[in-house]
């Protein structure tokens, strides 16, 4: 075919093969991807609870300690809770969830079930298993994140405490993101306390990437803040304002100590970092985690 009859059958609508192409309406219609779903309730039951024991206390608890050089604050004010909670924390390594149930009482660790993003946790059966039985994990969407919480909901009903990502997903330079309304509306739904916490040092320790601690036993910190409750005037934005800046607040008192974090007026940015390039930010969220700020006297003795 010569070049210009091939033009004038692209300029009449026709391709190089001189077929017209179908209309958009015309074209056959395909399913898009489904949702994942992957039944997580034998993970609940008692002997997976028993497998689980062994494997977080025996294994991944003790493989956790040996390699980082955890601190944990607050833990006091996890004993008045009883029953379901929402446990609200920053994400930045696949360290997180193992250190932050590490150090969890076990009377409240074994009522607590994980959110995982169901798009890399549930993909294979193989990871969905291990996640599921290893952490008492169920699968939620970082999409569509709505259809995901009627089944934390159920948990909830079942009396199941939770440890909800806000942030969706890991960070991608260890400094922390706007927390999407999720753990705030099931909290507000079913009148339940939210408990924040704070984790620090663990992008420097594992960051993303990573699956193995950097040797030298980095110190990494787990900081428990009091359990807040939604008011019955209070909207979902208002109550998912105070987890942001509670959770702040604890990221100053890491550094500063809790009377500064009390009058830190920049406390819900302080936990996203610097204006900065992108080199930055990861550089300064690799330096080596300095332990927590000592607590002083704020009152001198006579």
């Amino acid at each position: 075919m010569k070049l210009a009859q091939e033009i004038r059958l692209l300029r009449r609508g026709r391709d190089w093969r001189g077929r017209a192409p179908a209309p958009r309406s015309a074209q056959p219609w395909t399913e898009g991807p489904r949702t994942r779903s992957f039944p997580t309730e034998w993970a609940r039951t008692p002997l997976a609870a028993a497998a689980r024991t062994v494997a977080f206390d025996g294994v991944l608890r003790t493989v956790t300690w040996s390699q980082t050089r955890p601190e944990v604050h607050g833990l006091d004010l996890l004993e008045g809770v009883r029953g379901p909670v929402v446990f609200v924390a920053n994400h930045a390594s696949h360290l997180d969830t193992p250190l932050i149930l590490g150090s969890m009482p076990a009377r409240v660790r074994r009522r607590v079930a994980v959110a995982a993003a169901a798009d890399y946790f549930f993909d294979a059966r193989w990871r969905a298993v291990a996640t599921a039985l290893t952490f008492n994990a169920f699968p939620i969407e970082r999409r569509g994140v709505e259809r995901s919480l009627d089944l934390a909901s159920e948990l909830v009903e079942d009396g199941w405490s939770l440890l909800l990502y806000p942030e969706g997903t890991r960070s991608p330079d260890g400094w922390a993101r706007r927390f999407r309304m999720g753990a705030a509306l099931l909290c507000r739904e079913h009148g339940i306390p939210a408990v924040p916490l704070v984790l620090r040092g663990t992008y420097q320790a594992m960051p993303r990437g990573g699956f193995w601690p950097k040797p030298g036993r980095p110190v990494v910190s787990v900081r428990y803040g009091r359990p807040l409750v939604c008011e019955p005037d209070e909207s979902t934005g208002s109550f998912n304002g105070r987890l942001e800046d509670e959770v702040g607040r604890l990221w100053v008192e890491h550094d500063e100590g809790w009377w500064a974090s009390l009058h830190s007026p920049d406390r819900r940015r302080a936990p996203r970092g610097p204006e900065a390039a992108e080199w930055r930010r990861k550089w300064e969220s690799t330096r080596p985690s300095p332990p927590s700020a000592r607590h002083h006297r704020i009152w001198r003795r006579r």
